[in-house]
């Protein structure tokens, strides 16, 4: 049995970063603090060969969880992948054949020790104790639980006001994930937003059979590279087996908005860090682009090592910003500033006189209309290409 950390700011740090909800929090707080070694449980259905930065935000709480000293319990439902979970869809899932959930389970488990020590692991398939389950007992399972409870979700509440069919086997796909827990005993299991109603089953579950239930740890959901929510189907992820370059051009390309978000839960640089980006964002001290660079080579190394994001980051920089530079920096005005004054500020220009130089010779001009300006235009949300490598997008504070 591994040595379990009771350290008040680590156990702070893993209750509240990049954590939505805890069913619940004092409960676990104490068992956290207790130097018990809890037994942490996470289920992934190999549903595809590929994930993504987003499916990984639970990966780096098990870590997290398993620096402390903790039992990881990684759940394979081999079994649940055939039914297929629908709590984030808006339709059916297809029912996958087995060669093909064999074929995913392989890849999940090689990308997830990227961030896990698999070998402390205590893997388990479930196909171990649901494959033998019996009518009587499947029965007995879904008496605690009631049609309403299932309809009332919002997705399955959506699709039936919408008249779109909803199968009798999703019905079953909560019963288990919930008998999961109970098979293993878990005392803490992670999942996202859209698990919730099936997390709470697992409590019932286990209070069903004369266990202790366990606590939640629900996280958010993240946004994908164009603003919805990150989707394979969608194809606006990062894959955590995308090579260096092509991981750290994705998050480049990323929304400025996310990029907070990003940093708290994509990676594990110092909240204190991700603070003072933010102050630094706000106050137009740093460019989103140069956020994102600082955030980018941060996920690159979680994947694939220092050495590699280095190297991204030049192919990076030598393939956008010197031969294709068409990264635009927001420029954001204080009060009482001009544009002219937050270009200076900004280093995007050395001073006045070169932005008006700038402007007399004609490089100056709007980068969707082609106009060149000869005076600089006051327009929050103007796109400008300013000399031969520099875009700026015009912000207000």
């Amino acid at each position: 049995m591994m040595n379990v950390s009771t350290d008040a700011q680590k156990i702070e740090a893993l209750l509240s970063r990049g954590v939505v909800e805890i069913i619940h929090e004092e409960s676990l707080r104490k068992k956290l603090q207790s130097g018990t070694q809890l037994r942490i449980k996470l289920g992934i259905d190999p549903t595809s060969p590929n994930l993504h930065i987003g499916r990984a935000i639970p990966l780096l709480k098990l870590r997290d969880f398993q620096e402390l000293g903790h039992q990881i319990v990684l759940i394979v439902g081999d079994f649940t992948a055939v039914i297929g979970d629908t709590s984030d869809k808006d339709s059916e899932r297809p029912m996958l054949a087995r060669d093909v959930i064999e074929e995913n389970k392989k890849a999940y488990l090689d990308q997830a020790g990227k961030l896990l020590d698999l070998d402390k692991i205590e893997f388990r398939y479930n196909s171990e104790w649901l494959g033998p389950l019996d009518y009587n007992q499947i029965g007995e399972h879904a008496d605690q639980f009631s049609v309403a409870d299932f309809i009332a979700r919002d997705n399955i509440k959506r699709r039936l006001d919408a008249g779109k069919r909803v199968s009798l086997r999703e019905v079953l796909y909560p019963l288990m994930q919930g008998y999961d827990s109970v098979a293993i005993k878990a005392d803490v299991e992670l999942g996202g937003t859209d698990q919730r109603f099936n997390l709470l089953a697992g409590r019932v579950l286990q209070e069903h059979f004369g266990q202790e239930a366990q606590n939640i740890i629900i996280g958010p959901l993240i946004n994908g590279l164009d603003g919805r929510k990150m989707s394979s189907s969608w194809g606006n992820t990062i894959n955590l087996t995308a090579e260096p370059a092509d991981m750290y051009g994705k998050v480049m390309s990323m929304q400025d908005g996310e990029i907070l978000t990003y940093f708290e839960l994509c990676t594990r640089v110092p909240m204190s860090r991700i603070d003072d980006m933010r102050d630094l964002l706000n106050g137009a001290e740093i460019s989103p682009r140069d956020a994102k660079m600082e955030l980018a080579k941060e996920i690159v190394t979680l994947y694939h090592g220092a050495d590699a994001a280095g190297k991204a980051e030049e192919a990076f920089v030598e393939t956008f910003q010197k031969r294709n530079p068409f990264l635009v920096e927001e420029v954001v005005r204080r009060e009482g500033e001009t544009y002219a004054d937050a270009l200076v500020r900004t280093e995007i220009v050395s001073s006045k006189s070169e932005l008006s130089r700038l402007l007399d010779a004609g490089a100056v001009s709007d980068t969707s209309t082609g106009e060149k300006y000869d005076t600089l235009p006051d327009t929050p949300g103007a796109t400008l290409k300013i000399g031969k490598r520099r875009f700026v997008r015009f912000g207000d504070s």
